[in-house]
């Protein structure tokens, strides 16, 4: 890990990735958005591996949040310098979500699957979700280097790294239906005014236990809440009466 820290990543891959789509047969485990993952000959765990590093406890969990951040560092250096902040950005997000699915995230920190399929499935990847080259890279090098556990970490990372380079605030607003986009934008300058950041970026989350309404996350890692949700009023209506928790019924 000392030499990870001291040695600066750079972004050769030790073999080139195919290019081809995977057109064999396929298994029962696929990914929801269609990507489908190569068939096995092995049982796969069910059970989600831990990706916070090798050592246990926080001293894990610091290692492997170095180890994410050295990462994070060395992608935004190149998005810097290519002029594609904002592509990587969007490239990571998609990363995000497909690693999400608990099949696809078990396929790659497998240690019984082997680096080919791998790379195979990395290939369909890219070509589906029209990722960038230097992004495709990037993962590959994460399979060369086996830290592809670190990947969602990885995002939370350059997420932060973005932020300061562009002086962005992340607003997390989460609602029970998908907000309008000039209501969005509304949420966005206020959060500016109140934080007088440069720009503002929007992340939306639908959550329909808020009733009606919506809340609004921002500051060091979302330190900050603005709850204007349904849910809270009622919860503070009984409070007041002291008669707990309102129950609604389903119409």
């Amino acid at each position: 890990m000392a030499a990870l820290q001291q040695t600066p990543i750079t972004f050769q891959s030790r073999s080139p990735p195919p290019t081809q789509i995977i057109t064999g047969p396929v298994a029962k485990l696929s990914f929801s958005g269609g990507l489908k993952l190569p068939k096995l000959t092995i049982k796969l765990r069910s059970k989600r591996i831990s990706h916070r590093g090798s050592g246990g406890g926080a001293l894990g969990a610091k290692m492997a949040d170095s180890a994410a951040g050295s990462y994070a560092n060395a992608l935004a250096d190149v998005a810097k310098s290519n002029g594609t902040l904002e592509q990587t950005t969007a490239d990571l997000e998609k990363l995000e979500k497909i690693f999400d699915d608990e099949a696809v995230y078990n396929f790659f920190v497998s240690p019984i699957v082997g680096i080919e399929k791998k790379r195979e499935l990395v290939d369909e990847i890219v070509s589906s979700s029209s990722i960038q080259p230097h992004v495709a890279n990037f993962l590959n090098i994460l399979l060369d280097m086996k830290r592809v556990e670190l990947i969602k970490d990885i995002v939370k990372e350059f997420e932060k790294v973005y932020n300061t380079i562009t002086d962005t605030e992340l607003a997390v607003v989460t609602s029970v239906v998908t907000l309008e986009s000039q209501h969005l934008a509304q949420i966005a300058k206020g959060v500016q005014r109140l934080t007088g950041a440069k720009n503002v970026r929007i992340k939306t989350v639908i959550d329909e236990s808020l009733v009606a309404g919506f809340t609004i996350r921002y500051g060091s890692s979302g330190s900050k809440l603005i709850d204007m949700s349904v849910k809270k009023q009622l919860e503070d209506i009984a409070a007041q009466l002291e008669i707990g928790d309102i129950q609604l019924a389903a119409i």
